[in-house]
């Protein structure tokens, strides 16, 4: 499964999802609501275009620093941007950290938490490059891949996928969202 977090972005998450379009490829993207204003008919065409929506949370800050009140005030102002584009299965707490409260408020909102398996450390390292390198390294089945959205990041995204998505086809992968992920892990107990 690939997962983009933190857009969307009026400038690169367009140029993903045409990159994503062009070799058949889905994503989960794991959104802001901080970048949602301005950014709604984004969120209609990544939805239109086969890919899911995630909830990470109202701003880009590790969500174990905002207590029990402050995750769930989060997690709600979050769901009530994205709920109205369809349904939002996921939530990914920020900067990947979460306590058994944080999986608890989660729950309630129907949703599952998840990780990540492969990251190339895109937010801190920015080597295109070596990203992809790590990436075609680390992946096999049943992985998940963490890169991100907006500016820079984003535009580092387009390039690391640009190498990685035909090289994954070449190698018989097919790029899903974690919901297609999740199904074809149900379906074989």
């Amino acid at each position: 499964a690939l997962t983009l977090d933190d857009g969307p972005d009026g400038a690169t998450t367009p140029a993903l999802l045409d990159l994503l379009q062009r070799h058949g490829a889905r994503a989960t993207f794991f959104l802001l609501a901080t970048n949602v204003p301005g950014n709604e008919e984004l969120l209609g065409r990544i939805v239109a275009e086969g890919h899911e929506l995630g909830n990470h949370l109202a701003t880009d800050e590790p969500s174990i620093l905002l207590g029990p009140e402050g995750f769930q005030r989060d997690v709600e102002h979050t769901h009530g941007l994205l709920e109205e584009y369809g349904e939002v299965n996921w939530l990914r707490p920020g900067s990947g950290w979460y306590n058994g409260s944080m999986l608890e408020t989660a729950g309630r909102y129907g949703y599952r938490v998840a990780l990540g398996s492969v990251y190339p450390f895109d937010a801190m390292l920015p080597f295109p490059g070596l990203a992809a390198r790590y990436i075609l390294w680390r992946a096999r089945p049943g992985s998940i891949i963490v890169l991100h959205d907006v500016g820079p990041r984003g535009e580092r995204t387009l390039a690391t996928l640009e190498s990685v998505l035909p090289e994954l086809k070449r190698r018989g992968y097919e790029v899903l969202t974690l919901s297609e992920l999740a199904a074809l892990g149900e379906g074989e107990g």
